[in-house]
């Protein structure tokens, strides 16, 4: 046993004075060995930092933060688009090749979620998506890196290997260390390739109260993809970017199956415009399209979701019929190292939590486990788009939505966002890579 009674009358108290005395409950139930883990459970908890972050979420359910008339789209100077130049896509190439052979790039992925939503029990970057090939979204993004490195090599001589930091979950993360080694690393090497734990945080009750998952452990969820910032300064990973000479990170989601990583057009585009943020955007399809939009928010950078704009906003358009607030967020942004070390040092704090209310697996008074069929709790998350706000030199790059965004996102059968219309879409991507060389494909022909 790791504590004395004293320590555990200290407990009582801390918790006595925030509320969250039913988490030791059934202390006397337990054993020994429960005891032990419910003990570093609660002390690995900052109350007060979590509850605080609890009352702002709860105000902020209940009052309108922004309103539509403080919404604009976005300025003119800070865009850019793959379909304006040829010429500046070229160059903001090469500037990226360049970037990359120096041994300036690094790609940080987003990838602790599991598959269930695909109807599968493992990592979703795990995911066989159907094409002939049997790749799955971890292969083909690393053999994407490989090629990468060699179009820098033959652009300039020699080229140094990219960094790819890999952000899974405690649910997450040992299969996919497990996959990677089984598959010999993708053809990339072990040194290049870190992973690391997304943080998971505590469960609340509508009323504030910390959620028991059983007698002697407390519900945890992940904190969003903005948590993001607060596990690579605790990590490690910012440290060790800086060591490696990190200059550009390239960040993005496991499941957009068209995915460039890196692009060294965008970071490329990023490098010469000298910001130190920025975000890749698709045209929206149509006004009401299910997709947050970046705009400006009283002088700063904002995604704004798509049910917090009406109707009436989706559909202005500019004086050439074009929508004005058509920069759909595909959740794949650039930072440079400097940019992250301000957001870890002096920004995480201020990121605000945002709530998800959730059914969440809980224990009744007699500590028997319950599934609730109604919502009763909260889970509190961090977006990693709210850090576009502590931008000094923000770009938005308008690229195109067939050749570099198709999320996987729902299982066989589904309309939208399914393993069949990823596997279509990237079919539709080299189909098209061909016939621009000449060449002719069958009819019916697919990847």
């Amino acid at each position: 046993m790791a504590f004395t009674e004293e320590d555990v009358a200290v407990l009582k108290s801390s918790l006595v004075l925030y509320g969250q005395e039913h988490l030791l409950a059934f202390w006397d139930d337990l054993t020994t060995e429960q005891k032990d883990d419910l003990f570093r459970d609660i002390q690995s908890i900052d109350f007060k930092c979590h509850l605080d972050s609890f009352e702002v979420c709860m105000q902020k359910e209940q009052t309108v933060t922004d309103k539509e008339d403080d919404l604009q789209p976005l300025p003119s100077q800070a865009c850019e688009s793959v379909f304006a130049c040829e010429k500046d896509n070229e160059r903001w190439t090469r500037i990226g090749l360049k970037e990359i052979s120096e041994g300036k790039v690094a790609l940080l992925l987003m990838a602790g979620g599991q598959g269930t939503r695909l109807g599968a029990a493992y990592p979703k970057g795990m995911y066989n998506v159907g094409l002939q090939s049997g790749k799955c979204l971890y292969q083909i993004q690393a053999q994407r890196v490989q090629r990468q490195e060699r179009l820098a090599a033959d652009l300039y001589g020699s080229s140094k290997s990219i960094q790819w930091y890999i952000m899974t979950s405690e649910h997450t993360k040992r299969a996919t260390v497990d996959y990677f080694k089984s598959n010999d690393w993708f053809g990339l090497s072990e040194d290049n390739i870190i992973f690391f734990e997304q943080e998971m945080i505590p469960c609340l009750s509508l009323e504030g109260k910390v959620v028991m998952n059983s007698k002697y452990s407390i519900a945890r969820a992940p904190g969003g993809n903005g948590d993001l910032y607060r596990s690579i300064g605790n990590e490690g990973i910012l440290q060790d970017m800086l060591k490696k000479g990190i200059r550009s990170v390239h960040c993005y989601c496991v499941d957009n199956i068209l995915v460039k990583v890196p692009d060294p057009l965008f970071i490329g585009c990023c490098l010469e415009r000298k910001s130190d943020c920025g975000a890749k955007v698709v045209s929206k399809a149509f006004p009401t399209e299910a997709v947050g939009v970046i705009c400006e928010c009283n002088g700063q950078w904002k995604v704004v979701e798509y049910s917090e704009i009406s109707s009436e906003t989706a559909h202005l358009t500019t004086d050439d019929g074009k929508l004005q607030f058509s920069q759909g967020n595909i959740c794949n942004h650039y930072f440079t190292t400097q940019f992250l070390q301000k957001i870890i040092e002096q920004k995480e704090k201020e990121l605000i939590h945002h709530v998800a209310k959730k059914k969440i697996p809980t224990i009744d008074a007699a500590g028997e486990k319950v599934v609730p069929e109604k919502i009763n709790g909260i889970k509190m998350e961090k977006f990693v788009f709210d850090v576009f706000k502590f931008s000094d030199s923000f770009t938005v790059l308008e690229v195109a939505r067939n050749e570099e965004f198709s999320p996987l996102k729902n299982g066989p059968g589904a309309e939208k966002c399914s393993p069949k219309v990823c596997v279509t879409d990237l079919s539709d991507l080299h189909k098209k890579w061909i016939e621009m060389l000449g060449f002719v494909c069958k009819q019916g022909w697919a990847m």
